[in-house]
């Protein structure tokens, strides 16, 4: 399986399909979620999903009611544009990395796997893993760590990364495994090298960027009464969902008008949902996620 859609009846009935409405899917994946969406639309509904990793190209399902396009989400605005779509109803987005990535035994997503240190979800990307870990200082890598993991050890971590390169150059995961052992404590080895990880690939692929973008972009794209439905996975990216639906921007407050009253497009429609101990049983990978939605005021 490419990948398991994550909490798919919560998150399909959190957007309240109209069915002859417009959708947008940001992370089309394995096609999941979208599959999902396309069953509650009706014949003139659309669906306009988003992926830039061309593996996820091969999972197109042939319905005409779909328009996968191969670039990253935080290009919505330009591409409804291009194909004359003003407003949607809906946008869905699930920011989690797919199970095909994770179990890919050369793209380096991976600390089960022996594999060059690329991490690009966009394989055309010049920037990888290697590139960060072998070209950036002590004060940017250790910024990624802290920011993007929360590693209160980010400057011993970069510290050692820096001294260990200059006597071999960091190309494999299985190197950089063996070199992070004096920082993985017994019994938590697993969950301080994912962290690394993640805060690698999240520099890989700009992602907190793109997904500042592309938040910004919703209030402008999204029709008074519809809704945005977004699975994220770590600290990180749920803080900046969870304050722009409360704020409509990243601040800790709302940016307000001239007359001083609060600038808020969306409105949560819950606090968030999180998957079923059936499901995580299932599904591990879901663990994390937790599900927020709002409606455009």
């Amino acid at each position: 399986m490419y990948h398991n859609p994550v909490m798919p009846l919560e998150s399909i009935d959190s957007l309240k399909i109209i069915s002859d409405g417009i959708y947008v899917d940001l992370t089309f994946g394995g096609g999941g979620h979208s599959k999902l969406i396309l069953e509650k639309l009706g014949i003139k509904g659309r669906l306009i999903a988003f992926d830039q990793d061309t593996d996820a190209m091969k999972n197109k399902m042939e319905d005409n009611r779909l328009l996968l396009i191969n670039q990253n989400f935080k290009f919505l605005k330009q591409n409804l544009k291009y194909h004359s779509i003003k407003s949607v109803n809906g946008v869905f987005a699930d920011l989690g990395v797919s199970s095909h990535q994770f179990d890919s035994s050369v793209r380096g997503f991976s600390i089960r796997h022996d594999s060059e240190l690329d991490m690009r979800m966009n394989l055309n990307s010049s920037v990888n893993a290697k590139n960060i870990l072998n070209e950036f200082s002590v004060n940017q890598l250790s910024d990624i760590f802290y920011h993007y993991s929360d590693l209160r050890n980010s400057k011993q971590i970069a510290e050692l990364i820096v001294r260990e390169r200059t006597k071999n150059k960091i190309t494999k995961t299985s190197q950089l495994n063996k070199l992070l052992k004096p920082f993985l404590p017994f019994g938590f080895e697993n969950k301080v090298l994912a962290k690394v990880y993640q805060a690698l690939r999240i520099e890989v692929n700009n992602e907190m960027e793109a997904l500042k973008e592309v938040l910004v972009q919703l209030p402008e794209l999204v029709k008074k009464g519809g809704i945005i439905s977004i699975i994220t996975y770590h600290s990180v990216e749920d803080r900046l969902v969870k304050r722009f639906i409360q704020n409509g921007c990243f601040d800790s407050e709302p940016i307000k008008n001239e007359y001083g009253i609060p600038i808020i497009p969306f409105k949560k429609l819950f606090k968030f949902i999180t998957p079923s101990d059936n499901e995580i049983k299932n599904n591990n990978r879901a663990r994390s996620a937790k599900l927020r939605s709002a409606v455009r005021l």
